[in-house]
């Protein structure tokens, strides 16, 4: 069921994804050659519960930790470990963090040191994708015009759009409906309501879409080991548009 988020709830919403957003500014700075995605995964965790929050994915449906941590060609649910990030890498970071039972959650994309020109292409029409899809939340809108929107620009730019994984309503559980599909066809799905809280979270490979699920029956992998890019948004709909509740607009606007 999709349900209209009330005031209290949206200024909850709001609140848990600043949270989001400050652990994202806080751990970029630790992003580097050498440092392991435990660590990373540890230094969020802390930052998390300091702000009177903790995070949302730890034990969800089992995940051990608190944050999903993939590089390269892992396209999303890396669990962290010892793994040592290399110069030349890219990490899609996944971040949840519950206030007072409300949940934010926004991954974001980041380079390792120095990354070659293909990932560079890959990590900025993928998170172009992401506002491509939000420029179509607005109330009278539908789902699949988000989808389509998003699809649309990864095919004009030769990249795999991800199909198994989607976006989501996002309130008292991290994962509510509806679901948010990275593809879609215009004026289709559910209508778009002012109150609805969304996260758009487009899923894109610089090769295949195809994906594998891995022995650990969490990390998910681009089947021919492309690398892949991630970028995600928790919004809130308005009157006439969308706030975002995870950064801030391209406009500088909250």
């Amino acid at each position: 069921m999709i349900t209209i988020k009330s005031d209290r709830e949206i200024e909850l919403l709001r609140i848990a994804g600043n949270i989001v957003y400050q652990t994202h500014q806080y751990l970029k700075n630790y992003i580097k050659p050498g440092v392991t995605t435990k660590e990373l995964n540890d230094l969020a965790e802390k930052f998390i519960l300091e702000h009177d929050a903790y995070p949302s994915f730890k034990g969800f449906e089992g995940f051990p930790s608190a944050i999903c941590a993939s590089i390269n060609h892992e396209v999303v649910h890396g669990i962290p470990s010892n793994t040592k990030l290399k110069n030349g890498d890219i990490i899609k970071i996944d971040i949840g963090a519950c206030y007072k039972g409300y949940h934010g959650d926004s991954a974001w994309s980041y380079p390792v040191g120095d990354i070659d020109d293909d990932k560079k292409y890959l990590l900025y029409h993928t998170e172009q994708s992401l506002y491509k899809g939000l420029e179509q939340i607005k109330p009278g809108n539908r789902i699949g015009d988000i989808g389509y929107a998003i699809e649309s620009y990864a095919k004009e730019h030769n990249l795999g759009v991800v199909k198994e994984l989607v976006g989501h309503g996002v309130g008292t559980s991290v994962h509510e409906d509806p679901d948010v599909p990275n593809y879609g066809i215009k004026n289709t799905g559910p209508k778009i309501k002012k109150g609805m809280v969304l996260a758009i979270e487009p899923m894109l490979n610089f090769g295949s879409p195809n994906i594998v699920v891995c022995e650990d029956e969490w990390t998910i992998e681009s089947e021919d080991y492309s690398p892949s890019a991630h970028f995600e948004h928790t919004v809130v709909v308005t009157d006439d548009g969308y706030e975002i509740l995870t950064g801030v607009l391209l406009n500088g606007k909250k």
